[in-house]
């Protein structure tokens, strides 16, 4: 029976509160890539739990130790990447120390549903407040005689209709993201993309201060398209930061155990609300009134989804935000 479960199922022995594997079915090797000799007697979270995750890991061998049934979404290491699963983890009903975990993967239905979700509420939220704010200057126009007024009213149409442009070529990019597929092994060294990326916003934007801290090379599970979302970063980080001098650093750091590697941009400026970046790394439902100011964001998280990898958000040493995106590291073959 378990061998015709399309989810993956893995039986496991806890031994001092480490799941050891007994056994799984055909489902699991597809899915997380492991062959029998590389899994049995090995502990089933150091083979599929990130680094980062180890302490939830932990809290649900010890739920599944002391007889009680998990049931979880969770973020799961796998052959391809983090994925999303719906977790179940099953004792023995008897005493002894066995169970079982099952895992269905929810990521390609969770992505969809929540990229519907936030294409419907932004665009239908903020496309019909810049048509109002058009529609509202054009009526404005049609009460005034003085040309000075009219052209500062003129101004705002202009904006605003730039605004609508701007939204329509991040759909347009997000949209090419997606449907882009993938190569089957993907890569790229992500250092000299920093350092090229990073002497072109020099030249685009001389007043900001942009520096880089990076190894002599990483191979990450990435396209080149991972430099299209670095660089909208970093013009983020610099045309929202009113200082006369933006200070930027773009970093690269190898994660503890070698499989990850995080390429960070920090800045000085000022901190993204707390609710947009929440909303887009999903810790936040979307609502008519918080679904992030523009698409920008969402393009970068979905382009590092796409890698398998995950986007978070933090303080920087100087106050401002670091943008962190965790990348596989590529497989050297060695």
């Amino acid at each position: 029976m378990l061998e015709h479960i399309q989810d993956s199922v893995v039986e496991f022995e806890l031994v001092g509160g480490e799941p050891l594997v007994r056994g799984f079915n055909a489902s699991f090797v597809e899915t997380f890539g492991y062959d029998e000799e590389a899994v049995l007697g090995e502990s089933l979270n150091d083979l599929i739990v990130p680094s980062w995750l180890t302490e939830e890991a932990t809290e649900l061998d010890g739920r599944t130790d002391a007889g009680m049934v998990n049931y979880r979404v969770v973020r799961r290491q796998t052959a391809d990447g983090l994925r999303e699963f719906l977790y179940r983890g099953i004792p023995s009903a008897d005493d002894d120390p066995f169970g079982f975990a099952i895992y269905t993967d929810l990521t390609d239905t969770r992505r969809k549903e929540r990229r519907l979700e936030v294409l419907n509420r932004l665009l239908r939220h903020n496309l019909r407040n810049q048509v109002n704010v058009i529609a509202g200057y054009v009526e404005l126009l049609e009460e005034q005689h003085e040309t000075q007024h009219a052209m500062e009213l003129l101004g705002c149409l202009a904006e605003a209709a730039e605004n609508l442009d701007g939204l329509t070529q991040e759909a347009g990019a997000i949209d090419r993201t997606l449907s882009e597929p993938l190569p089957e092994d993907p890569r790229v060294d992500c250092v000299p993309m920093l350092e090229r990326l990073a002497e072109r916003s020099r030249e685009e934007y001389p007043h900001a201060a942009i520096s880089t801290q990076t190894p002599s090379g990483v191979d990450v599970a990435a396209t080149e398209r991972l430099e299209a979302v670095l660089a909208q970063l970093v013009e983020n980080a610099i045309l929202h930061n009113p200082a006369a001098e933006p200070r930027v650093w773009l970093e690269v750091h190898r994660v503890a155990g070698g499989d990850w590697v995080d390429v960070v941009v920090a800045d000085d400026g000022p901190k993204i609300p707390v609710m947009e970046h929440e909303t887009v790394t999903g810790d936040s439902p979307i609502t008519a009134t918080s679904h992030g100011a523009g698409l920008g964001l969402w393009l970068v998280r979905w382009t590092v989804q796409r890698f398998g990898g995950v986007l978070s958000f933090g303080t920087s040493d100087a106050g401002g935000n670091r943008v962190q995106l965790r990348l596989r590291r590529a497989d050297d073959g060695s």
